[in-house]
């Protein structure tokens, strides 16, 4: 089956961003509520400068939708879940760009895992501020899944994005790929939120030696989940955070400077649920959410 038509649930930095690419390479729609479709119609998202024009349809609206993705933050999933049920048809691909490491279990216990691709962006950082969104381009969404049932749905997403010209990566293992990017949020969302760093001033060698000691204490967890190939986890965790612009800011940090709520809950709160889970100490992950949660009750 061919990818004709994409649905976008969530319009933050990454959504913004694939809204412009996905608008020029198939039918794309935005679900959202009235409300929100409102404010969009009045101040529409802007990338780079540039307003974009996109089409909105309501959640109670139907279609019949080969792509869906969702880019909400993590405190939006639950709504994003029953946004799209209506777009959900008995093909459609299911792809989540948010961060963490548990939202494709979700959406699977809804629409099942033969729906769910398991995905996540990674690239240089989007620059938000109020419905306009600053990215240079640099970036890929990197996908795949730990089910064979999902071969073909690979291999169609695969096929939509090199017509797209939309940069991807499909990885060996999938998982592993995913706890990567989820220990590379956690020791640098979280301390660059905490003392106000750009990733440049995260790049040290100071500060290196102590995002090893997160790190080291992100794998252990992993290890104990299954997840495999660990041996040069924190070699390719210290090569991520050297890819990313020095200028930029986590999305963490630009959520404490706005006053927006933090994904702490979904990076500490994560690491400390599954240390209980597994008698393991998580000290250092422990006091990055308590400092966090001061900082947002602040």
């Amino acid at each position: 089956m061919a990818i004709k038509n994409v649905l976008i649930c969530g319009l933050g930095a990454v959504g913004v961003t694939y809204a412009n690419k996905l608008n020029a390479c198939s039918d794309l729609y935005i679900v959202a509520d009235e409300d929100r479709i409102s404010r969009y119609k009045t101040n529409p998202p802007i990338l780079n400068g540039k307003p974009l024009k996109l089409n909105y349809v309501l959640p109670s609206e139907k279609l019949d939708i080969d792509l869906i993705i969702i880019s909400v933050k993590s405190n939006g999933l639950e709504n994003a879940i029953n946004y799209i049920e209506n777009f959900v048809g008995e093909n459609t691909i299911i792809i989540s760009l948010l961060n963490g490491i548990s939202s494709e279990e979700k959406i699977a216990q809804k629409y099942g895992r033969n729906h769910v691709l398991h995905s996540y962006f990674i690239g240089h950082s989007a620059m938000r501020e109020g419905n306009s969104v600053i990215q240079d381009g640099v970036g890929k969404i990197v996908f795949g899944s730990p089910y064979k049932e999902n071969t073909d749905k690979i291999k169609e997403l695969k096929e939509f994005f090199q017509k797209g010209n939309i940069n991807y990566e499909i990885p060996d293992d999938i998982m592993y790929s995913l706890w990567l990017k989820f220990a590379m949020n956690i020791f640098s969302n979280q301390p660059s939120a905490i003392m106000n760093l750009t990733f440049g001033q995260l790049k040290t060698q100071k500060f290196k030696e102590f995002a090893k000691k997160i790190i080291a204490e992100v794998q252990q967890i992993a290890e104990a989940e299954g997840i495999k190939g660990l041996n040069n986890f924190e070699k390719d965790c210290l090569k991520s955070l050297d890819l990313m612009v020095d200028i930029g800011k986590t999305s963490m940090l630009q959520d404490i400077l706005a006053g927006r709520k933090t994904e702490v809950d979904i990076f500490a709160g994560e690491i400390i649920k599954l240390g209980k889970k597994h008698n393991l100490k998580t000290p250092y992950n422990q006091v990055m959410y308590d400092l966090i949660k001061l900082r947002e009750e602040i």
